[in-house]
């Protein structure tokens, strides 16, 4: 199948996140998306955007993403966090998804990161296969640790 990968656009922002939802699907997490069509509109192309997003257009229509945005590591410097890589169930096995990885790995060396990082779920072994044949490195021994709201109002009532 045909695609490009561009920049997005704040019109493209419905389609970006019905592609949010369609991988909180397959990560058994259906009803966990919070985040609205306008919320992503302002936060990646307000006046200080929050994050930088490729799309992955085939025939008019937006298959695939990669959110991405800056972080800072005490060790390393300045760090490109990919918040999320989504390819549509239609275009998995097309090569979309090496091609957005591509694209992030480039756009991190122009910016001259130390470092570009991710998360993935343990039981999806294809994306960590798919991961660790392009060289990265998967580090089972580390944690995910967060706050969601309740847990950060809870933190600060009990201070």
């Amino acid at each position: 199948m045909d695609f490009s990968i561009r920049w997005a656009v704040k019109e493209d922002m419905q389609q970006v996140l019905d592609l949010i939802i369609e991988l909180a699907v397959f990560e058994k997490e259906p009803d966990a998306v919070e985040v609205s069509v306008e919320q992503l509109q302002n936060d990646g192309f307000g006046e200080h955007p929050k994050f930088k997003c490729f799309v992955a257009e085939s025939n008019s229509k937006i298959v695939g993403i990669a959110l991405v945005y800056m972080r800072y590591s005490t060790w390393k410097g300045p760090t490109l966090h990919l918040e999320d890589l989504i390819v549509s169930d239609s275009m998995r096995g097309s090569g979309l998804g090496t091609a957005l990885l591509n694209q992030v790995v480039k756009y991190g060396k122009d910016l001259n990161v130390k470092r570009v990082g991710w998360e993935v779920l343990d039981w999806n072994e294809p994306a960590i296969t798919f991961y660790e044949k392009k060289g990265a490195n998967v580090m089972r021994d580390w944690d995910v640790v967060q706050l969601d709201e309740t847990a950060i109002k809870n933190y600060i009532d009990n201070m």
